[in-house]
């Protein structure tokens, strides 16, 4: 569950993005909860015989679910879940770094099983402050007879009532450094033109580079030990008062875009 509400928050453009220009760019934007338009590819969960299994999880969980502290790894934001089913229609789990509690999250089904609503609380980024929100997930197929509800394919269709620790980022260009930082703590100082440069209070990605395309128009590039994780496609309208962002998860192979506004 965590995987798909990380997933999520992370599609949505909580982990940050990066903007340019003094004139376009520059201030505070808000994603606007009502414009962001998610990943069509699903999430697959199994949850069969005490054991939880999120196969598109990046690097796969295949873990008990008996709600004890599970050893994870490959994993940057946690090294160990705890799965604890309450009931045939509530799940919880808990996401632990070091001993330390960074993430919970419930998911409870609909009476047909369908559909599910989630709500978390994630602190695996940033300062330690808390992103916390809610969002529904429908079904995509049908569950087998021989696993539980929450068993199969998930589409996350809306996120609702995100912290605003988790919504804003704040951009400032000084010279041919771009400075960006957001409310709970993540920032970076990045050289236009295309170096990486580090991240800062994110465990998931190490390096962001940006790279300027046209005075409204700018590619920022997140890596994680080298790798790509996310390229983020931004930009401003003529008015100034939005911003149009379409956003290429690599690691998890998904597109999604979201729209956020000038504060």
């Amino acid at each position: 569950m965590k995987q798909i509400v990380l997933a999520a928050v992370m599609a949505a453009g909580i982990m940050p993005v990066c903007c340019f220009a003094q004139s376009a760019f520059d201030g505070t934007w808000k994603i606007d909860a009502n414009q962001i338009h998610l990943s069509d590819k699903p999430e697959v969960l199994v949850v069969k015989d005490g054991m939880y299994q999120c196969k598109t999880c990046v690097p796969p969980i295949d873990i008990k679910a008996d709600g004890t502290d599970q050893p994870v790894k490959g994993h940057p934001y946690f090294d160990a879940i705890a799965i604890h089913m309450v009931d045939a229609h509530t799940l919880q789990e808990t996401d632990k770094r070091g001993g330390k509690v960074v993430a919970t999250s419930t998911m409870t089904l609909s009476a047909d099983g369908n559909q599910a609503n989630f709500e978390f609380s994630d602190s695996s980024a940033g300062d330690g402050q808390a992103v916390t929100g809610k969002g529904v997930m429908t079904r995509v197929g049908k569950p087998t007879a021989d696993t539980s509800g929450f068993s199969g394919s998930w589409k996350t269709q809306k996120l609702d009532s995100i912290s605003d620790n988790g919504m804003l980022m704040t951009f400032k260009k000084d010279g041919d450094i771009l400075h960006m930082n957001t409310p709970n703590g993540l920032s970076y100082d990045a050289r236009l033109g295309g170096a990486d440069a580090p991240f800062k209070g994110d465990p998931g990605v190490t390096t962001v580079s940006v790279k300027q395309m046209s005075e409204r128009h700018i590619v920022e590039t997140d890596k994680r030990n080298g790798k790509v994780i996310t390229i983020s496609d931004m930009t401003v309208a003529p008015d100034g008062k939005s911003m149009d962002v379409k956003m290429q998860d690599k690691l998890h192979d998904r597109n999604m875009s979201f729209v956020a506004l000038k504060q």
